[in-house]
């Protein structure tokens, strides 16, 4: 047999038989429905070299929803990802596993991926949900369908940035990612704003679920050799529902960093799983910290750092997370008159260093200070530095030079995250 090849079972249970030649040897898969019993793996190889691994069942959006209680004792994502040699923080973070240069080399040749499960995950539900989060926060909930997902911003009355959420619209409710450091302050303060005759409910489910994301660009091999084909080409934010071993997991495109890539959604149960097939599949594992590193190389703007009560939505750059013809929401008065009157007096760039520098350095051009660096990041053995920061719109721009600290030499550029933002045509 020189290809793959396929076998439609006439029985219902096992819907597909896929037989792949390897060599002399073949191995044999078997891909199951969406209701298997109990003891069925999604993704069996049959061998004398006994091996298990979990395949994705497409499902229906209403016919596994999520558990949210505890998880198993045994499922323990942090014993998997400890094997592997991940280094874990007081906080159940997984910070590192010692190969921060090579996962960052992988986003630009291979596929990589990351434990977000610390990133806040906010479940908004009600017959109200859409119109709420529609008045909350700047994008066009309205105008979005079940399986449709959109980033959105939360801001304060001025327009002052709070964080960029990731939705995902579902049958029964809307999912938001959220970052960790705002995830308590964003629940309570929609919680706050939900009127006695409103229909809605806020969930804090971030310890009831867990969160994966792919990125690189062999990620669409990853997802074909899972039989997540489907998603390949749909928009960003796009999401379907699959079943591992009988738990649900939401797979959808995009990630918090990038409209290529995926966003993986489960219960706890079945992280280990999941986890351990896209190892096997060669996604390298990738750290806190150097995620991170890849946020300020990519451009993507952070809560406390480029988002702060000092800058506003537009400043940041956050374009395709802004309606601008919407009815009115919280920000809405603030955002119109900066379009109306071209009141946006800074920008947020990516800058090449020359040497090391501080969070919060002032950036100058000819001893005038211009701006402030709000994210520092290094890799590649210490001999890379790159920063985010912002600088007046007339001071400055692509190529220029500029001054950070004392004496540090810097060249302003573009990030990936911030060019594919789409202003307004003057």
């Amino acid at each position: 047999m020189s290809s793959a090849s396929y076998v439609v079972c006439s029985s219902c249970n096992c819907s597909l038989r896929r037989v792949i030649p390897h060599g002399r040897r073949s191995f044999r898969f078997s891909l199951f429905s969406s209701n298997p019993s109990p003891n069925d793996t999604f993704f069996t190889r049959k061998h004398s070299l006994s091996s298990t691994l979990p395949l994705f069942s497409r499902t229906a959006s209403a016919a596994l929803p999520f558990d949210f209680s505890p998880p198993p004792i045994d499922h323990d994502l942090l014993d998997t990802v400890t094997v592997e040699g991940a280094k874990v923080s007081e906080d159940g973070i997984v910070e590192t596993f010692d190969n921060d240069d090579e996962a960052l080399d992988a986003v630009d040749n291979g596929v990589v991926v990351v434990d977000l499960s610390h990133y806040g995950r906010i479940r908004v539900s009600g017959e109200d949900r859409i119109q709420f989060l529609h008045n909350q926060s700047t994008a066009n909930f309205e105008c979005l369908h079940e399986g449709q997902g959109c980033d959105t911003v939360f801001v304060t009355p001025t327009a002052r940035t709070i964080d960029i959420a990731h939705a995902w619209i579902m049958k029964n409710a809307i999912t938001l990612v959220v970052s960790p450091v705002t995830c308590g302050s964003i629940t309570e303060m929609l919680k706050k704003y939900i009127f006695f005759a409103d229909k809605v409910e806020i969930q804090d489910i971030t310890k009831q679920t867990c969160l994966f994301v792919l990125v690189g660009p062999k990620c669409n091999k990853v997802m074909e050799d899972l039989n997540l084909g489907d998603l390949l080409g749909q928009p960003y934010g796009s999401h379907k529902h699959y079943s591992v071993s009988g738990m649900p997991i939401t797979v959808g495109t995009g990630n918090l960093i990038s409209e290529e890539g995926f966003s993986l959604l489960m219960s706890p149960a079945a992280a280990g799983s999941v986890w351990k097939t896209l190892l096997s599949q060669g996604a390298v594992p990738m750290g806190s910290k150097a995620w991170e590193t890849l946020r300020i190389m990519q451009g993507r703007p952070a809560p406390g750092k480029e988002l702060t009560n000092e800058f506003n939505v537009l400043e940041a750059g956050l374009w395709n997370s802004v309606s601008l013809n919407k009815g009115c929401y919280k920000g809405q008065e603030t955002i119109s008159r900066l379009v109306t009157y071209d009141g946006v007096k800074q920008k947020l760039w990516g800058i090449h260093l020359s040497s090391p520098a501080e969070s919060g350095s002032p950036i100058t051009v000819d001893g005038k200070k211009v701006g402030k660096l709000t994210s520092y990041a290094v890799r590649r053995k210490q001999s890379e530095h790159f920063g985010l920061g912002y600088i007046k719109r007339k001071a400055a721009s692509k190529g220029d030079a500029v001054t950070v600290g004392d004496n540090i030499v810097g060249t302003v550029v573009e990030v990936p995250f911030l060019t594919r933002q789409c202003p307004p045509s003057p």
